[in-house]
């Protein structure tokens, strides 16, 4: 129950966020017809789904020490580089330019400077829906000279699409400087997509995609908004969160 509440709560900001991005406002249906895809379609919607559901943290680099949370809300918007091919998968239902997803967050500070964060996704209007977590050690905790420098691991999990599943795993390093109520911060990274078609038959798709970010947080004690731009592969992403924080 839990679980169908995160997810119901991720889609109202998603829908949130189709007001802000008009494109993103068509309706996407179920992706029910994967089956239906050659080789080469089934790669590229692996690419633009990984993108787009892969995690992004949304949060600056510095830990939150052993008493912090961070409890927020996302939404961000996937431009697709290839909208036709998810129109096919999806049986021929109007797919839109930038493909929205909602997020319920959790991030918990644990001792010497690490953090683990915990993140349920939805795309509205459709059957497909991610979970996902991240480990992040900020092995330079930063100070009012030093920027905070982070190592993140982090992983997520497509469901709701039985002829598809994906699965994304990634590393990243990040680096971010706090000046008053602004932290901007930026990073690099690795992803690595690893998609099935199961009851079809297309073969396993495997690969590796390069991954820069950069976002900054507006802090309003005890709340936090934060604005991020990813680049995963090809796919460009934009996403706002808002957070109590503490």
């Amino acid at each position: 129950m839990i679980r169908t509440a995160s997810h119901r709560f991720a889609a109202c900001g998603a829908v949130a966020l189709a007001a802000a991005f008009p494109a993103a406002t068509a309706h996407a249906g179920d992706l029910t017809a994967i089956g239906a895809l050659t080789q080469g379609e089934f790669r590229a919607i692996a690419e633009d789904l990984g993108a787009a559901l892969s995690y992004k943290g949304l949060i600056p680099s510095e830990g939150l020490g052993i008493t912090g949370f961070d409890l927020g809300l996302s939404v961000s918007a996937t431009k697709l580089q290839n909208r036709a091919v998810l129109m096919k998968a999806a049986a021929g239902e109007d797919v839109p330019k930038h493909l929205p997803v909602g997020a319920l967050r959790a991030v918990k500070g644990l001792p010497f400077g690490i953090d683990i964060g915990v993140v349920a996704m939805t795309v509205p209007d459709t059957n497909a829906r991610a979970t996902g977590g991240e480990l992040r050690w900020a092995f330079v905790g930063g100070n009012a000279v030093l920027p905070a420098v982070a190592l993140r691991a982090a992983m997520t999990n497509l469901s709701g699409v039985d002829q598809l599943k994906l699965r994304s795993t990634s590393v990243d390093l990040s680096i971010s400087k706090g000046f008053l109520f602004l932290t901007p911060y930026a990073g690099v990274g690795r992803v690595e997509i690893d998609a099935k078609a199961p009851g079809t038959t297309l073969t396993r798709e495997k690969f590796q995609a390069d991954k820069v970010f950069a976002g900054v947080n507006i802090a309003f004690v005890p709340m936090a908004l934060v604005i991020e731009a990813d680049k995963t592969g090809d796919a460009t992403s934009y996403g706002v969160k808002l957070a109590i924080r503490w």
